[in-house]
Formats: structure tokens, C-alpha cells, sequence
């Protein structure tokens, strides 16, 4: 059951740290040492000098750090444990025109929340109706799925009216939020210009 509080956010990921010792011993096993009594005049050729896959899953682990700390600097991003930022805005559901606020939800439900960037495009229809089509699934485990994008009620209106042939989404049984201000992306920091993929965790609400 939902636990009564604030929402909060919470990280579930899985990184490969590797110490410096770690690396710096993998990366000596590259080049072998010369066999014991074999002249010194005799030359063994030694291994291409590039980084060993724990030496690059370490450079990849760094790397990734380092954009989150950018990224949480520069964009101001929601932070692991703190709370997840309320809103309150116009939606659509079941072909109208509702009222949506994300502490409604507090001590009532789990919440799914996704961002994609508009409207009638082709990057993210497919999830968005997957999550439609196994509405049934969440709500059995208690949890509420909402969509928001920069457009307007009327374009998502307009998007769930058309069918899925051509080009729409169909009738979707959960609320797709507009978010035409901009407020809602930039304060949970995934209002990006770098276009990459973000991903928050609610552990309860």
C-alpha cells in the first residue's frame, strides 16, 4: 500500500565503479613482463596500448556522473530524496477537458509519470498507447499513469481523437497533461536541449 507523505523521489540504478587500483592493475596485465631467463637483448612485443573494458566501463561510469552532476547544476533537477515538485494543470481524458494536480495522489496512489517532447510525432506514440493498453495491469497494483507534453489541450485532444492508423493514439485511459507554459517540464529538469533520457522513480505519494 501506498505509504501517507509527501511524493519523494527515490534511484533505482546499478553502477560499475571501479577504484583506481582496480583499473590501473587491469590495465598492467595488458603487457606481460619478459620470461625469467630470457636475454635482455631478446624483445617480446608488447600489447596495443588502448584501455582494457574495465578501464573503459570505469571512463563510462565517470562520464555518466559527470553529466548528472551538469545536468543537476545547470537544470536544476530534481535531487534523490527530495520532493518530487507538485503541479497543477489542464488534461485530457476520456475526450475532455480536466483539472489535474499531482498531490491528489498523495497517500491515494502510485504515479507514473512521463515526459516526450510533442504531439503527432513519431518518437514515443508506441509507449504512450502500451501504457494504455495495459492500463488495466496498474491499476491493479494501484498506480495512476500520466503523460505530459508542451502542447496544447486542444492538440492533445486532437491527437487522442484521430485513430491509431493514421497516425494518432486513439482514445488513451489515462489523462495526457499539457504542460504549454513550460513550468512543469523545468521543474522536474527534463526540459533539456541535449535530448536525453531522463528517468525519475516516485517511491510513494
Amino acid at each position: 500500500n501506498p505509504l501517507p507523505g509527501t511524493p519523494r523521489l527515490t534511484a533505482a540504478a546499478m553502477a560499475c565503479a571501479f577504484s583506481a587500483s582496480t583499473v590501473s592493475t587491469a590495465a598492467a596485465l595488458v603487457a606481460s613482463p619478459k620470461p625469467a631467463g630470457v636475454p635482455q637483448c631478446l624483445s617480446f612485443p608488447r600489447a596495443a596500448a588502448r584501455p582494457s573494458r574495465l578501464a573503459a566501463a570505469g571512463s563510462r561510469t565517470a562520464r555518466a556522473r559527470s553529466f548528472v552532476a551538469r545536468a543537476a547544476a545547470e537544470y536544476d533537477l530534481p535531487l534523490v530524496g527530495n520532493k518530487a515538485p507538485d503541479f497543477a494543470a489542464e488534461a485530457v481524458f476520456d475526450q475532455e477537458f480536466i483539472n489535474v494536480k499531482l498531490s491528489d495522489y498523495i497517500g491515494k496512489k502510485y504515479v507514473i509519470l512521463f515526459f516526450y517532447p510533442l504531439d503527432f510525432t513519431f518518437v514515443c506514440p508506441t509507449e504512450i498507447t502500451a501504457f494504455s493498453d495495459r492500463h488495466e495491469e496498474f491499476e491493479k497494483i494501484n498506480t495512476e499513469i500520466l503523460g505530459v507534453s508542451v502542447d496544447s489541450v486542444f492538440s492533445h485532444l486532437a491527437w487522442v481523437q484521430t485513430e491509431r492508423k493514421s497516425g494518432g493514439l486513439g482514445d488513451l485511459k489515462y489523462p495526457l497533461v499539457s504542460d504549454v507554459t513550460k513550468s512543469i517540464s523545468k521543474s522536474f529538469g527534463v526540459l533539456i536541449p541535449d535530448q536525453v533520457l531522463l528517468m525519475f522513480v516516485f517511491d510513494h505519494l
